[in-house]
């Protein structure tokens, strides 16, 4: 047989009651529990890791604005893209493997759960040296066609060479996580994380001010405690899946590879992650509109965009839960409720996008004013939250819903309403600033209604295309 099989599926899904799937407890309370408290409970641990997540982006930011405002813009051209492999390595491809797992398990298959771990490894270590790749030799360029110049552009080059020569921790660390979040186990993953941030907050100033014994790297320093972070995550994710207390198993020892389990994975995770760089590519393209009104302007774009990029991690959490619980039922056969599920998740997802949106554009001054108190930064970051604050409802929204999408295993339609956000953002911002000349507020508006159109278009795609009834499934 070759090196990598073809093989038949496995067995239709069983019954609920069927003895494979009640075999383990967590499953069963993904098939069975009610709806809100057990998504509510799935989701309560990802509250420590979005709090995690949050205080990253934030203090990331923060103790890179110690070195001046040259080096927070610098950093702020970098923050798409590590958003972006971050986003693809927890929700696109990572959700491609949780969304398969939830899947295996809950059609009582076992056996291709623990064949989809190491499955899923192969795939975080192709993906990482992909990134590694097309970033390390292109990312000055890219940074200097951003808008980067001078000692901007030099910050961003630095800090974005040390991130990527050590993306497989990224990688690593999230796809881990999701090989449990697939089993039900959320506290595992969000412990990680946690420990993570912790690394990170401890390690940022005493390598960017080189206090200790350690020497002052600046911005080195504030991107190798990034990757150092993640490598703590990730060794504590090994010691728990190694250590035999998770659902699943890995081993190299009995593994043979299978096309039809990559395909598992890939059939979410390939066009989710294309969905993750259409996301971020809509931020570069606005970053790059903003670049052509001054570093100043980008400085304050990134310190707004945080407060955007705080509530992903958020509805990530929820989102994780959402795609588990899914994903086990529609591998159970249990349309109706994964239905009932993915509504209940898209109305909390909404409400905290509306409680995001409302206190940053109350409080925008403040916000902006934690990264710098540059006039000018303050002026467009502020602009920026009073404007796309009011629609992170439709944000919220349209996260869960794709996520959702992912748990069924179905994101091409999700993945045409992302793509009519870029389109939005790229065509109606050009117009706005360089044929109306209608400055920032003009550009700001086009990206506010840009974020409308998702949340309503996936709201319309996910009823009328996603969750349509399919055969075999109650």
């Amino acid at each position: 047989m070759s090196a990598l099989e073809e093989t038949a599926p496995g067995p239709a899904a069983p019954s609920l009651g069927s003895a494979s799937v009640a075999v383990n407890p967590r499953i069963r309370r993904l098939l069975e529990a009610p709806v809100l408290p057990t998504l509510l409970r799935l989701a309560l641990p990802n509250l420590a890791e979005a709090v995690a997540r949050v205080a990253f982006i934030t203090l990331d930011a923060y103790f890179v604005g110690w070195l001046g405002y040259d080096a927070l813009a610098g950093a702020s051209l970098v923050f798409p893209l590590l958003l972006l492999m971050q986003t693809m390595a927890a929700g696109a491809m990572g959700s491609g493997i949780s969304s398969a797992i939830a899947r295996a398990l809950g059609g009582g298959r076992l056996n291709d759960a623990n064949a989809l771990v190491m499955h899923a490894v192969a795939v975080g270590l192709a993906m990482s040296g992909l990134f590694s790749l097309i970033f390390l030799p292109t990312g000055p360029a890219l940074y200097a066609a951003m808008g980067g110049v001078g000692p901007a552009l030099e910050a961003a080059s630095t800090y974005s060479s040390v991130i990527f020569l050590g993306a497989v921790f990224i990688w690593m660390m999230n796809t881990l996580a999701n090989v449990l979040r697939g089993t039900g186990n959320m506290l595992v993953p969000a412990s990680a994380i946690v420990v993570a941030e912790l690394v990170h907050v401890t390690l940022s100033p005493v390598l960017i001010l080189g206090l200790g014994p350690a020497p002052r790297l600046g911005v080195t320093g504030a991107a190798l405690a990034v990757i150092l972070s993640y490598l703590a995550g990730t060794l504590v994710l090994l010691s728990y899946l190694g250590s035999g207390r998770a659902i699943v198993r890995f081993s190299w020892k009995t593994l043979r590879w299978q096309k039809r389990l990559f395909a598992d994975i890939l059939k979410v995770g390939a066009l989710s992650s294309l969905n993750a760089v259409q996301a971020q590519a809509t931020n570069i393209a606005l970053a790059g509109l903003i670049g052509q009104f001054g570093t100043a302007a980008i400085a304050g774009y990134g310190a707004a965009l945080r407060l955007e990029q705080v509530q992903v991690p958020t509805i990530f959490g929820l989102g994780s839960a959402v795609v588990a619980m899914v994903g086990a039922n529609m591998g159970a056969g249990h349309r109706l409720r994964a239905t009932r599920i993915a509504w209940t998740g898209a109305a909390i997802g909404a409400a905290i996008g509306g409680a995001t949106g409302l206190l940053g554009a109350v409080f925008a001054a403040d916000w902006i004013g934690w990264f710098s108190r540059e006039p000018a930064v303050l002026k467009v970051g502020s602009l920026y939250l009073h404007i796309l604050g009011p629609v992170y409802p439709f944000f919220g929204l349209g996260l869960i819903l794709f996520s959702a999408s992912q748990g069924i295993g179905k994101v091409a339609g999700p993945f045409i309403c992302s793509t009519s956000r870029l389109i939005v953002v790229a065509a109606g911002g050009w117009l706005m600033t360089d044929v109306l000349g209608s400055g920032l507020t003009g550009l700001f508006a086009v990206a506010a209604a840009a974020i409308v159109i998702l949340g309503l278009s996936m709201a319309a795609i996910f009823k009328w295309r996603v969750i349509s009834p399919t055969p075999g499934l109650d």
